[in-house]
């Protein structure tokens, strides 16, 4: 059988290459996973019972709207209206199934085969994978010292061919959440190159702050540049179900919708159900497991703090920590096989992320329990400094 090129030719998902190596562990001890990050908890208890009535309900069983449900749409509106401390409308919310899927249609809405994208690296893999299936260019801007992309270093990316610039906001992997004023900057810079400006905001409900994340909304036509990806995944704990969000101006979204249609006509009904009574059902909870996961981070924090192993923590936020490991005159594959067959960590080479092997790895330390974080740096201080 023959395949297209611009599929074989593409990496491997870095999750199941991952895991794919757990059947060579022996299994000796539990393994810590902090590889694909997934909530470790089950839905709210009002979202599961949601969903079990709703799957006797005949609507259930058929195509929801396109955009989305309805009550859906107007509950994230004002969602994000509270957030982002300015109106938003429900026209200009289109439900996905996932943030994923929601990334893939702006993207092939808005660049086409020879175009460029301009993303920031480290970058999540997928954004990446995408534009390289779509035959788009993708040109890395690198982020700085302290982990944050320079504005004024854009210009040297774009040109005549260059469509948008991602950013993902708090970084996947890195963790960093970048301040408004920098998404700022960066709006008015794609504005002022006649480009998208895309950002991904899964995360954006970890950040360390109640102000909003950004004012990009606060501008009168921001639908006409600015195009803002969402997940419920994380902040419900229903990754299964796979439902997102585009919010974007008319324009975009008439043409995601046609892309829509092609792939999945809509957002599965029952992933809408579950979204939408977490949002107007499950506030209470949602804020235990913001507070749940900022505990976690604290203490993976502290159990990272001696670099144990010689693994350092250069940043950490939303559900990563972004280490660079201590033997870099070997391959990072090499480490994470390592770890994974002869220390039972799972985690994620970071040249999933970037362009060159920086000797970097994410871990996903919000899959882990407060006693496995404990663990994990025993684990890593059994490190061999020449891994096989």
């Amino acid at each position: 059988m023959h395949f297209a090129p611009r599929t074989a030719d593409l990496m491997h998902s870095p999750i199941g290459a991952a895991h794919a190596l757990l059947g060579s562990r022996s299994g000796a001890r539990p393994l810590l996973d902090l590889s694909q990050a997934a909530p470790s908890f089950p839905p709210a208890g009002v979202v599961v019972d949601r969903i079990a009535a709703a799957a006797y309900e005949p609507a259930t069983s058929r195509y929801a709207p396109q955009p989305g449900l309805p009550a859906l749409r107007e509950a994230f509106a004002a969602d994000l209206a509270g957030a982002y401390r300015c109106p938003m409308r429900p026209a200009n919310v289109l439900i996905t199934a996932g943030c994923n899927q929601a990334f893939c249609l702006v993207a092939s809405a808005i660049a086409a085969p020879g175009d460029s994208v301009v993303v920031v690296a480290p970058f999540y893999f997928n954004h990446d994978m995408w534009l390289r299936v779509e035959g788009i260019e993708v040109r890395h801007l690198m982020v700085e010292a302290d982990g944050l992309p320079a504005v004024d270093r854009l210009k040297e990316l774009v040109d005549e061919k260059t469509r948008a610039v991602v950013l993902v906001s708090p970084g996947n992997p890195t963790g960093v959440t970048m301040p408004p004023e920098l998404i700022a900057a960066f709006g008015a810079e794609a504005r002022r190159h006649g480009l998208v400006l895309i950002v991904d905001e899964t995360y954006r409900t970890y950040r360390d702050t109640a102000a909003p994340a950004h004012d990009l909304f606060a501008d009168a036509d921001w639908g006409e540049h600015v195009a803002s990806l969402h997940s419920f995944s994380k902040d419900l704990a229903i990754p299964g179900y796979r439902v997102g969000a585009i919010v974007g101006g008319p324009a975009l979204l008439t043409e995601a919708l046609k892309l829509l249609d092609c792939v999945a006509i809509s957002a599965p009904r029952i992933a809408q159900e579950a979204a939408l009574t977490g949002l107007v059902d499950a506030g209470g909870w949602r804020h235990e497991q913001v507070a749940r996961i900022a505990r976690l981070q604290q203490r993976f924090e502290g159990a990272m703090a001696a670099a144990p192993g010689g693994f350092e923590l250069v940043s950490a936020g939303a559900y990563f920590g972004w280490l660079r490991h201590p033997v870099p005159d070997v391959p990072t594959e090499r480490v994470v096989r390592a770890l994974v067959l002869d220390h039972d960590v799972l985690t994620i080479p970071g040249t999933a992320f970037t362009p060159r092997d920086d000797h970097m790895l994410r871990f996903s330390f919000a899959n882990l329990a407060d006693e496995e974080l404990d663990e994990l740096p025993r684990r890593l201080a059994e490190l061999d400094r020449a891994p096989a």
